[in-house]
């Protein structure tokens, strides 16, 4: 059989990464057993989820900001805003 054909089989031995939303109940059901106060609970998740978001993709594309905000489908300026707010430099 040539490789291109090879049918590869995942079985429940193999790890895999936790999905996003995985992730996001865990820290939302960590927040909430801590009464957190629920009125930001929605600001402090969106802070963990799109400071490492634009850390990324501006790593991803060597810092260019037109090219991450076309990836993030935001304007540069939105971009730059959200830099400014998660103590970002865009570099």
């Amino acid at each position: 059989m040539a490789s291109s054909n090879v049918i590869r089989i995942e079985t429940a031995e193999h790890r895999r990464e936790p999905v996003l939303s995985e992730c996001v109940t865990r820290v939302v059901r960590r927040h909430l057993a801590q009464d957190a106060h629920v009125a930001e609970l929605l600001r402090v998740v969106l802070a963990e989820v799109e400071r490492p978001l634009l850390a990324e993709v501006l790593a991803h594309v060597s810092g260019n900001q037109s090219r991450a905000a076309e990836l993030l489908g935001v304007s540069r300026t939105t971009l730059r805003k959200k830099l400014r707010e998660h103590g970002l430099n865009g570099a």
